[in-house]
């Protein structure tokens, strides 16, 4: 899977939502991928190319591809009884609301190439994914990716951003003359819209990908939404520096490259370009309204009902299975140790090459905070431990094993909150939001989980020791504290 990060709404809309939230929800948001297989694609047509992937004297990564885990929430992603669900339901917007088929360059007799469009008219996007495509990094125009954060500071965010000269994609397929456009204008319009993203790169590769004679919360949807027999591996087209966010991608999928990486172009045997992260209902409930709740994968596998959703709590259980989480087992010793509430803290850190290493207050007497509560914690007749979440200084398995452990969740509006999807079902949410950051990012992960939420919405950034304590004393006593 190729995968590149969406820049540039028209309205710098990202520059308002922490880049975290966007990047893990596609786990957690990345906006465009192909996966690479090296096996056919059971449901697509037959491919008897052999199985050695190597194209032009290059070869493509070859690793031994993850199996998918068994999660509890999981239901069908395709096939079934069940038919596509209405356009503009909870399960349009999470689940397989790619329901309109459109066949770019049909499969013919042979083994050649072929592209289809799977359109979604709840989120105005598109699952692509073709046979025999073949991609060529030197007419792809971007940072080579992967390096060290520390050794890009500064680097300008164009740099990073794809720009494909025409050819960068090739698909074998019957073509008048030597090569012929893949797409129409026509077709880019009505499947893969602009709509308010001002640089859109996954519309852009194909704007250049030609058709050739014989001569290749997104990326887990478009895994699931393909009915991939496996987790692909993921290449990344874009420039994006190497930070900690990659360990999650690395544990998600079967591998993770960068397009540039490449020493010359690649053939795949099939390809998946996901939508961008602007595109995937994460983002889109902050700007429309659409009903929506949190349920049991067991509740909707007997009773489906579109206004209510297990996907969220599914793609949550993805990401702790795939970090090797035993999950039961942190259930059951939460119950045998007392009731931990997570205190997940704010510190100077360093999230891209733009990043100055100072995030901005949402709470400015967060230590304050944090010192009260531990004091008051430890004069409860029952036992509740107080955990200093202080991410930063944490890898992405310590941070999950954190929130599967908290009975509670309590910080400022931050990224860090985006790991309430692998919350259990028990967690209970406490969310401090300065009169600055007064935006429903979690507050919507909470209802589309099922957790219970609570809000404390400050006059400014400064929070009131007594409020808090309050508030928590309440949430405690609910869980017979």
């Amino acid at each position: 899977m190729m995968a590149s990060r969406a820049h540039g709404h028209r309205n710098r809309l990202p520059r308002l939502i922490p880049r975290v939230l966007l990047i893990v929800f596609a786990v957690y948001a990345v906006s465009f991928a192909i996966y690479l297989l090296r096996q056919p694609h059971r449901p697509s047509p037959p491919d008897p190319t052999p199985r050695t992937d190597v194209r032009d004297g290059v070869r493509a990564p070859t690793s031994s591809q993850k199996p998918w885990p068994r999660l509890p929430s999981f239901l069908p992603w395709v096939g079934g009884p069940s038919p596509p669900p209405p356009p503009h339901t909870c399960e349009a917007y999470f689940g397989n609301g790619f329901s309109r088929r459109v066949e770019v360059l049909p499969a013919r007799g042979g083994g050649g190439g072929w592209f289809r469009c799977h359109h979604s008219e709840t989120l105005g996007s598109s699952i692509c994914e073709g046979a025999r495509v073949r991609l060529d990094p030197a007419l792809i125009a971007m940072s080579r990716g992967g390096e060290p954060l520390e050794q890009v500071m500064g680097r300008a965010e164009e740099e990073e951003l794809p720009r494909y000269e025409p050819g960068a994609l090739l698909v074998e397929g019957p073509a008048a003359g030597k090569t012929a456009p893949l797409v129409d204008t026509g077709l880019l319009n009505n499947y893969v819209p602009t709509g308010g993203i001002g640089m859109h790169t996954m519309r852009a590769l194909l704007e250049s990908a030609r058709v050739v004679p014989p001569d290749w919360y997104s990326a887990y949807v478009s895994s699931r939404v393909t009915n991939l027999p496996n987790r692909p591996n993921v290449v990344f087209v874009d420039g994006h520096c190497k930070a900690q966010l990659e360990q999650t991608w690395e544990a998600l999928f079967s591998s993770v490259t960068y397009a540039k990486n490449f020493s010359g172009p690649v053939c795949f045997r099939h390809a998946i370009l996901s939508p961008l992260g602007y595109e995937t209902a994460m983002f889109k409930g902050l700007s429309e309204s659409f009903s929506c709740e949190g349920a049991s994968a067991q509740s909707l596998q007997g009773k489906p009902d579109y206004d209510k959703t297990a996907r969220l709590s599914e793609f949550g259980e993805m990401i702790v299975a795939s970090f090797g989480l035993p999950q039961d087992d942190i259930m059951s010793s939460k119950k045998s140790k007392g009731l931990n509430v997570l205190f997940v803290r704010r510190e100077d850190y360093l999230a891209h090459p733009r990043h100055s290493g100072k995030v901005e207050s949402r709470l400015s007497n967060e230590r304050e905070v944090y010192d009260a509560i531990d004091k008051w914690a430890k004069g409860l007749k029952c036992k509740v431990n107080v955990v200093n979440g202080l991410f930063a200084h944490m890898n992405m398995k310590e941070q999950l094993h954190a929130i599967l452990e908290a009975s509670v969740v309590i910080g400022a509006h931050g990224a860090g909150l985006t790991h309430l999807v692998s919350a259990t079902p028990d967690t209970r949410v406490l969310e401090i939001i300065s009169s600055m950051y007064r935006r429903p990012h979690f507050a919507l992960i909470s209802q589309w989980k099922a957790l219970e939420y609570h809000a404390i919405n400050l006059p400014g950034s400064y929070a009131r020791i007594t409020d808090v304590i309050s508030e928590l004393s309440n949430i405690l006593t609910g869980l017979g504290c």
